[in-house]
């Protein structure tokens, strides 16, 4: 089991990876994706179990947050 910022994942003995964000289930792998998925999380947790999961930064956040409809009244 390994965390990282509001990620956390668990190893199942038959083979499947949990990988959940800030206690909510994001993606489950199974077969060639969990073991490739367990290959690559030892380099940097937080990047990999991101980009597994699709919850990374787009690069717009900035504006996004500038927008009218965002803007505080």
């Amino acid at each position: 089991m390994g965390t990282a910022q509001g990620f956390d994942y668990t190893d199942r003995a038959d083979g499947t990876v949990v990988i959940t964000h800030n206690g909510r289930v994001a993606t489950t792998l199974r077969g060639l994706r969990a073991q490739e998925f367990l290959d690559e999380v030892d380099d940097d947790p937080q990047q990999v179990m991101a980009r597994w999961t699709g919850n990374y930064k787009h690069g717009n956040e900035r504006t996004a947050r500038q927008h009218p409809r965002n803007r505080g009244r």
